[in-house]
């Protein structure tokens, strides 16, 4: 349990990470403010995309390690 736990943390940490690294590459950079506003946009909706991905896989997770979980069990009474 404690690993899925810090593995959250760590996927967590690097999402912000992308986000903030990505975001000062769009404000630094000499473009004019609709063109920024555009790449804003963008990288916006790339990382709701990978948040709602990386999420969707971890929300599965505990889903199927209660399967496998089940599975083993009607085996082992079975067995």
């Amino acid at each position: 349990m404690e690993d899925s736990n810090n593995t959250g943390k760590i996927i967590g940490a690097l999402l912000v990470g992308v986000a903030i690294g990505g975001l000062l590459g769009v404000l630094f950079a000499p473009d004019k403010g609709s063109v920024t506003r555009k790449k804003l946009l963008s990288k916006g909706e790339d990382l709701k995309d990978v948040v709602t991905e990386k999420l969707s896989g971890l929300m599965a997770r505990p889903q199927t390690e209660k399967e496998e979980e089940e599975h083993e069990a009607t085996e082992g009474k079975h067995a």
